[in-house]
């Protein structure tokens, strides 16, 4: 391609972004060279001798030598681009370089090599060389079909490669074990999946020459829980083991692992099980380990025992003292390695307890680890064993190194055998575990450049306290790839000391150290980010995992050892690194907080320090404020991306000098010159513009670099640069501040528990915002790095996560402000930071002299605010880069102005608090306890007597003061101002204010309205009558909306609402006292629903009017003897049950009826007890103020009686019907709840006494008992009727000729009963109220529709609101029809008018919510509580047919009461139209519901029976069947003998005419002759249809069955006669007759009764009325036919 620069119009526009500069070196000759190119670079990637870039448009180019391309003749120019044309079609987003290899990766996810191959590193197994781009299969075996893995970054080495798949997992191909495989067989040639990463979050790769990183994200809390193995899974062998010993128990977790380790070299012999290792490389003279291996403790296996230790971290002198090293004390003071260790000295005399530990680990030496020993093919891999990482607030974050520390197997081994070697063992042990405390909870301290070391202040106490620490912040905990050995150390610390028999060997001293009281740990680092961030934000919990060759330390695991499978290392996991790189031998990770860590080859200096050993992760030394965000690594030297002075980025260069492009030799580096001791600043890049990305390889540097248009880029790099500055800072404060002074024992103390809470939430905001912070400057950052675009900057996108992080943070500040926390916190503050607090001064940014220490902490933790300002101004000034009429520029304006305007409000939430602080110090001391609460803000109060009482007494002096939940009223006596005697507190929900007009009075009043009090405060004018009004209804506004808490507070409403809901608890209020009302409230009243709960468990829940309960509730009010609670559901009116309602008592009864004054009153059911308890029973009739009263029906179930009459007070008084289920029956009168006076008694035989009563079936005076035969008694009879009677009288013997004495003689029933027109007055009387009326017919015909259509309207409401009372779709279209009023209640009425009148009266009906409905409803459930069970009595026939016939004419009234204009009972209705149509169509409507037309005559049984018949039909038939059972059997047994003849013999035998006799009949559609044999085919269709009047309900519908059976008979017999026949009755009965035997009529007498008694009266002489005389007839002609 042309790689020369174009015309000076593309030149600008092409060199605006991404433009390439290459160099070599850091000489201050260098200068870097343009790499010329028509597009933009994104990316590039460097190898020794080559380079791969990748522009804008997908396109690949590669630079420098290519040995592998045949064609490449040798190029004048190396740095000359050559287009990758095998990609040409592809999209490539991503490219990666090798010592001699590439890679790049397309938009789909796959993968192309090419370069050397000879080690497999490309991928494919045929060629050495691969001279173009070849696609590379990353294919997934372990599905089926293998399907492929789309990978998201490719990372090469010298002689492998490794791809990140889009599940996170690492894949991995060439050879060598920096692949990670579990193979032995190289080169891998196609991709394999690292096993060891699987199920693990890997976030980036990076290759060395032969070494591999991973960062890896760490496992959320829950995932690390998972149980921990408890054998290895390399060697199989145990992790634990337990010896129980006499008195006391040894676990030691001391395993060790030899297979995490390859052979150094190829030709090296294995190590046999009595040879030491090689330990030259460990006693270098940076490592103080030398000084205590003096000589070794003797057994059969010295030096591995020894070596073992050593990597333990420890190791054992020969006087057998424990002594204990670890790179904490190596590395915390940087330089000065050769330190001794602190907490243990070397001591010489050879002690007898010295001897037995001596013993002893000789002992373990021999046991416990032989085995390993024996299998070890090396010894030296630093076994990590499986943990969870613990981050306590301690722990992470120090600038510094993380020691390693410590393992526990000493501990074991000192705490088992301390009963055997006495108190100075123990003592030792205590120093030991106190040593390990301080490195614990303060590892590094003083390893940062330029910060002292040491921590002030006594260290926690002993191991008991760890385990304390360890249970509190488990929430804090992290995972790690095999653990944390710090947390693994104190929980084997906690659990040793746990187990029975070893506290007794820990000193006293310990325990009780361990004893004291401390601060509860928070954590300061957040577990999982911020849960609504979620994938939005880079995560900072990360690990970084290295494996590969090690021997120049490049692995960082502290030794040099290589590593054949991943492994973490895990003085990193705190570190939030979020990226590594890696160089050919040395190693590189970038924090968040913009340090370096580096590690490996410092051959030219280029890990940019100093110190050593190499092999662990050490801090770049910097200069202050030099923040890293980009970072290269090369094959010696490395490349830093640093923030600078100003916004544009400078870079640093470490590691060797490169010369005319020829490399020092090693002679020359002695010199010093071509080494960097620390990395120096590269003079040329401000020439470059605003490099986004720096990446290194072989000898040569790549910067990438953009030149800012419109000072868009520049804007950009700005906002990415404050938020690092912004992060680093807040880290800052968290490490020398926080952490410092919660480690303070004497914290607690000072602040007391309610300020230790505070701070407690006080910390966990600022970690949450300090996260959220880091996480966001990562975004930026790495947004720089790519796409460097605003669009998908997460602070436009998803502002809230911000304002809502801020608006907490400044809630916890403010609060603990308030509660005078900065106050208390001054004192250990100043034990801490001494009298000059420079570095609180620094931080909290202020130049004031002498300020005090609380408003120096005050203004630190306010300092965040101030970035939200630094949000809007960075917002508003990339918003200038584009055109105000455009999409961003809108965008960018919007998300400026969400955090002006937070900035703004927390502002006035900070002078709140503070103003709310000072108010606290100058209040009275008495109320102040109970009035100050952290979120309370004082708003403005009256001292100055602006405010006063109305009405207050001379001598006492009120105060007013507003808060921003409570408006407080405190009261004094004049001589003692300060001394308030009572305070009330009125909360400000609850609270409603209105202005008192001033035209009359001339007072500036505002009167305070509260739930219990009403009062009138005066103001001293009318300005300040305004303020107090305004702030009031403000301060509600912002209770009830809870803008107080978020929100800017801009456009307040002039007043809150008059109706409002809130929670109040009642303090004077006698029925609701202490009770506490939940729901809404109007004008300080609660109206509408709402919920009251009172102390005692009484619960109310419904709705309240003007402040009492009104409409439907529930309430449940406890029992006080039984433990069940009493419940009532239904209507209230003006606080008192009133209404239809259901209470179920604690006993168990049921009530469901009506109430009034809390009493049952009205009509009700009560149920007692159940079936199988002591005294079920029934009841259901009327009620007046709770006792039974009126007519009702008791029925008693243990007795199987059942009571029909009327009661008082709850007793029978009198007339009555009892029946019991023997058969007896009694009507007369009862007294006291007995019979006694006149009554009837008839047994089941017919044996009837008529007479006087004293008790319950006890006969006592005058009477006639009349045997079943005829005979009776006359005269005076005494006893229980069934024990023996006594008589005094005459016994008569009718004559068997006197019939008429007979006649006399016999019972008439019903006479002593309750009239039927009185029974149940009370259940119409319910009905006449809902309608309006004070009494049945009296009322307004307009109000009665009105309360109607309000009834249905409610009631529908009501049912919407419960959905477990919902109706089904029919019911809620007939409620929406039913409440429309219709029309045609007035005027008069025509057919028309009747049929409509009828179809809604159905509606009605069948309706429970309209009044008539819920009549009907009663009616039913009352007729059947009356007549089923015992009531099925044949004697209550008569009873059972005059109450229907008196439901039907009181109903008649009440319709006749809605329609006013239905002629009465009997009148007629006026001929319909003469248009024939009209008639034909009012016909139809009517045959359909009202079969015979009653000769337009008005009946309430044509109106209403259709109705009310089906519901009440079951028991009413079954008393006409037992009525009429034995003249049913006659007939019965008559049908089924004459039904076994044949037709014509039947036919015959009834002397039906022969002319009448069919001659064929229909069978399937045929005709067939009718012979002698023909049966049940004659007249067949007119037998089917009368079997249909048992199917029917009402007569009406009973007589047109019989009315078409007689047009089926017609029908057929005129099929053979002539046209114009008349039947004669004496021709008709006997065919008829034969129909009726033919259709089988089960009960016909009962059907034939029900008929008569139920008949239209109208009907009885027209057509019907005949026909049904004749099926009478014929059912009597059956009874008597066997006699004829």
């Amino acid at each position: 391609m042309e790689s020369q620069r174009k015309s000076s119009g593309e030149e600008d526009n092409s060199g605006e972004r991404g433009s390439l500069h290459t160099w070599k070196g850091y000489s201050y000759s260098v200068t870097p060279e343009r790499v010329l190119l028509s597009r933009p670079v994104l990316q590039a990637a460097l190898g020794t001798r080559h380079g791969v870039l990748l522009v804008e448009g997908g396109q690949v180019y590669s630079f420098g030598e290519f040995p592998w391309k045949q064609s490449q003749v040798s190029e004048v120019d190396p740095l000359k681009p050559v287009l990758e044309s095998a990609l040409s079609g592809q999209r490539v987003v991503a490219v990666a370089a090798g010592s001699f290899h590439s890679g790049a990766l397309t938009e789909d996810g796959g993968v192309h090599m090419w370069g050397e191959n000879s080690f497999g590193q490309c991928g494919l197994s045929s060629l050495t060389v691969v001279p173009n781009p070849t696609p590379v299969a990353v294919m997934d075996p372990d599905t089926s079909p293998p399907h492929t893995i789309r990978v998201l970054e490719l990372a090469c080495g010298e002689q492998h490669s490794l791809a990140l798949s889009a599940q996170h997992e690492v894949w991995a191909w060439g050879s060598g074990c920096q692949l990670g495989l579990v193979t032995t067989i190289f080169p891998v040639w196609k991709p394999l999946k690292v096993e060891h990463l699987v199920g693990r979050h890997v976030l980036q790769v990076a290759c060395g020459a032969f070494h591999s990183l991973a960062l890896v994200r760490c496992l959320p809390p829950q995932e690390s829980r998972r149980p921990i193995p408890d054998k290895c899974g390399q060697c199989n062998q145990l992790l634990y083991t337990m010896t129980d010993k006499e008195d006391h128990v040894i676990i030691s977790d001391s395993h060790y692992c030899p297979l995490g380790v390859e052979l150094l070299a190829e030709g090296e012999a294995r190590l046999g099980p009595g040879r030491s290792p090689p330990l030259g490389l460990l006693s270098s003279p940076s490592e103080p380990l030398s000084s205590h291996t003096s000589a070794p403790a003797p057994g059969p296996h010295p030096s591995i025992t020894e070596h073992t230790y050593y990597e333990r971290g420890r190791t054992v002198a020969q006087n057998g003292e424990v002594l204990t090293t670890t790179d904490a004390d190596i590395s915390a003071s940087g330089t000065d390695s050769d330190r001794g260790v602190g907490g243990a000295g070397s001591r010489n005399s050879p002690d007898p307890d010295d001897q037995a530990v001596k013993e002893y680990l000789k002992k373990l030496s021999d046991t416990s680890l032989a085995e390993e020993t024996a299998k070890m093919t090396i010894a030296g891999a630093s076994f990590q064993p499986p943990a969870d990482s613990l981050d306590l607030l301690t722990s992470d974050l120090i600038p510094g190194v993380m020691p390693v520390t410590t393992s526990s197997a000493l501990n074991n081994l000192v705490s088992s055998c301390a009963s055997a070697v006495g108190e100075r063992v123990v003592s030792t042990y205590e120093a030991l575990s106190l040593k390990k405390m301080i490195n614990y909870y303060y590892p590094g301290v003083g390893g940062v450049a330029g910060v002292p070391g040491g921590v002030p202040g006594g260290f926690p106490g002993g191991p008991a306290e760890v385990r304390v620490r360890l249970e509190e912040s488990m929430q804090g905990k992290k995972s790690c790839s095999t653990g944390d050995i710090r947390e693994e150390e104190a929980e084997g610390l906690s659990r040793r000391l746990s187990l029975p028999g070893l506290l007794s060997q820990v000193s006293p001293r310990l325990l009780r150290r361990a004893s004291r009281p401390r601060v509860q740990a928070v954590p300061l680092t957040l577990v999982g980010g911020l849960p609504e961030a979620g994938e939005l934000l880079p995560s900072l919990q990360t690990e970084v995992w290295s494996w590969g060759r090690g021997e120049e330390g490049q692995l960082g695991h502290g030794d040099n050892l290589p590593r054949l499978q991943p492994l973490c290392i895990k003085c990193l996991s705190s570190k939030e690194v979020v990226l590594v790189a890696a160089g050919a031998h040395h190693s590189l990770a970038l924090t968040a907080q913009s340090q370096v860590f580096s590690w490996g080859s410092n051959s030219s200096g280029q890990l940019g320090h100093m110190a050593s050993p190499t092999t662990i992760p050490r801090l770049a030394k910097l200069s202050e404020g030099i923040r890293v965000w980009d970072v290269g690594a090369g094959a010696q030297h490395t490349l830093l991306l640093a923030d600078g002075d100003c916004y544009q980025p400078i870079l640093y260069y470490s590691g060797q000098q490169v010369r005319g492009g020829v490399q020092d030799t090693p002679q020359d580096q002695t010199e010093g010159y071509s080494y960097t001791q620390q990395p120096v600043l590269l003079p040329f890049c401000m020439n470059l513009g605003y490099v986004s990305g720096v990446f290194a390889g072989g000898q040569s540097c790549v910067a990438l670099a953009d030149r800012t248009v419109m000072g868009f880029i520049a804007s950009l790099h700005e906002l990415a640069t404050a938020e690092r500055k912004f992060y680093c800072k807040l880290s800052s404060v968290k490490n020398h501040i926080l952490r410092p002074l919660l480690d303070l024992e004497s914290l607690s103390t000072a602040l007391g528990p309610a300020s230790t809470v505070l701070l407690r939430s006080l910390v966990r905001c600022y970690s949450r915002l300090c996260h959220l912070t880091g996480q966001h400057s990562a975004s930026l950052t790495a947004n720089l790095r790519r796409r460097r675009e605003f669009k998908s900057l997460v602070m436009l996108e998803h502002a809230s996560i911000f304002l809502d992080t801020y608006n907490e943070y400044c809630c916890s500040v403010g609060n603990f402000l308030v509660m005078g926390g900065f106050q208390a916190l001054a004192k250990p503050s100043l034990e801490f930071f001494g009298k000059c607090p420079e570095l609180l001064q620094r931080l909290a940014e202020s130049s004031e002299e002498n300020i005090p220490l609380s408003d120096l902490l005050v203004t630190l933790f306010y300092l965040p605010m101030r970035h939200l300002h630094e949000y809007g101004r960075l917002l508003l000034k990339l918003g200038t880069c584009f055109e105000v009429s455009s999409v961003d520029y809108q965008k960018l304006q919007d998300g400026c102005s969400k955090f002006e305007a937070l900035a703004l409000h927390l502002k006035r939430r900070r002078k709140e608090a503070e103003y709310t602080y000072h108010f606290w110090k100058s209040f009275p001391g008495k109320m102040t306890d109970s009035l100050r609460n952290p979120r309370r803000r004082l708003i403005c109060e009256s001292s100055n007597k602006a405010l006063t009482l109305q009405n207050s007494g001379r001598f006492s002096v009120n105060w007013f003061i507003l808060f921003n939940d409570a408006l407080v009223h405190a009261q004094g006596v004049v001589p003692y101002k300060s001394l308030f005697s009572t305070h009330h507190v009125f909360p400000l929900a609850t609270l409603w204010v209105e202005p008192i007009p001033e035209e009359n009075t001339g007072l500036h009043g505002l009167k305070l309205i509260s739930p219990e009090e009403t009062f009138t405060l005066l103001a001293c004018s009318s300005m300040e009558k305004a303020k107090w009004l305004r702030s009031i209804n403000q301060a509600v506004d912002q209770a009830m909306t809870g803008a107080g808490q978020s929100g800017s507070g801009a456009g307040q409403r002039a007043e809150p609402p008059i109706s409002r809901t809130a929670s109040y608890t009642f303090y004077k209020d006698s029925r609701l006292k202490e009770a506490t009302y939940e729901g809404r409230w109007l004008a300080g009243k609660p109206n509408g629903r709402g919920m009251v709960k009172w102390l005692d468990g009484r619960l109310y829940t419904g709705t309240f009017k003007n402040g009492l309960e009104d409409g439907f509730g529930d309430y449940v009010m406890p029992s006080k003897t039984l433990n069940l609670n009493d419940h009532y559901q239904g209507h209230w009116k003006e606080g008192k049950m009133h209404g239809i309602g259901t209470y179920k008592y604690a006993t168990g009864e049921l009530y469901e009826g009506s109430f009034q004054d809390n009493m049952r009153h009205g009509h009700g059911m009560l149920r007692s007890g159940t079936l199988n308890s002591s005294s079920p029973s029934v009841f259901i009739g009327q009620w007046v103020h709770d006792k039974k009263t009126g007519y009702g029906v008791f029925d008693d179930i243990t007795r199987g009686e059942k009571y029909m009459g009327m009661w008082q007070d709850d007793q029978r008084q009198g007339t009555g019907v009892i029946v019991t289920q023997f058969g007896l029956y009694y009507e007369g009168a009862f007294n006291n709840n007995k019979m006694q006076g006149t009554g009837v008694l008839l047994s089941e035989d017919n044996t009837t006494y008529e007479g006087e009563f004293s008790e319950d079936w006890t006969l006592n005076g005058k009477g006639v008992l009349t045997m079943p035969n005829g005979d009776y008694f006359e005269g005076s009879f005494t006893g229980e009727w069934g024990s023996g009677l006594k008589v005094t009288g005459s016994f008569f013997k009718p004559n068997l000729y006197d019939s008429d004495g007979d006649k006399g003689r016999a019972v008439k029933l019903g006479r002593l009963a309750v009239p039927s027109e009185e029974k149940w007055r009370v259940v119409f009387e319910e009905c006449w109220m809902r309608l309006g009326c004070e009494a049945p017919g009296q009322g307004e015909n307009q109000r009665a529709w009105e309360n109607i259509a309000v009834a249905l309207t409610t009631s529908r409401r009501q049912h919407r609101d419960s959905p477990e009372m919902n109706l089904s779709r029919t019911q809620n279209r007939m409620l929406e029809s039913l409440e429309f009023i219709p029309q045609q209640h007035v005027g008069p009425v025509t057919m028309e008018k009747y049929d409509s009148i009828r179809r809604y009266l159905i509606k009605a009906c069948d309706m429970p919510l309209h009044p008539l409905g819920r009549l009907l409803e009663t009616l039913v459930a009352v007729y059947r509580m009356t007549y089923v069970g015992v009531g099925a009595n044949r004697r209550l026939l008569l009873q059972a047919v005059n109450e229907i016939m008196s439901y039907l004419a009181r109903i008649f009234q009440l319709v006749r009461f809605l329609f006013p204009d239905l002629p009465e009972e009997g009148g007629a209705i006026p001929e319909p139209s003469s248009n024939p149509q009209d008639k034909k169509d009012s016909n139809c409507a009517d045959t359909q519901l009202e079969s015979p037309k009653p000769g337009r005559v008005v009946s309430s049984s044509a109106l209403l029976l259709p109705v009310l018949l089906p519901r009440l039909y079951p028991p009413l038939f079954t008393l006409y069947a037992l009525e009429k059972e034995k003249e049913d059997d006659v007939y019965w047994e008559c049908v089924l003998r004459l039904n076994k003849q044949p037709d014509v013999a039947l036919l015959a035998f009834l002397g039906v005419q022969h002319k009448f006799w069919p001659v064929s009949v229909p069978v399937l559609g045929e005709k067939t002759e009718v012979v002698s044999s023909t049966k049940d085919a004659c007249f067949a269709s007119a037998t089917e249809t009368l079997q249909q009047i048992s199917t029917t309900f009402t007569p009406s519908d009973k007589l047109q069955v019989i009315q078409l059976t007689f047009e089926e008979i017609t029908k057929e017999v005129m099929s053979s006669l002539e046209d114009n026949f008349l039947w004669s009755m004496d021709d008709l009965f006997p065919v008829f007759l034969y129909v009726v035997l033919r259709a089988r009529i089960r009960n016909l007498g009962s059907e034939v009764s029900l008929i008569e008694d139920l008949m239209d009266p109208c009907v009885q002489h027209g057509e019907h009325g005949i026909m049904f005389t004749t099926l009478k007839a014929c059912y009597y002609q059956i009874q008597h036919e066997k006699t004829t």
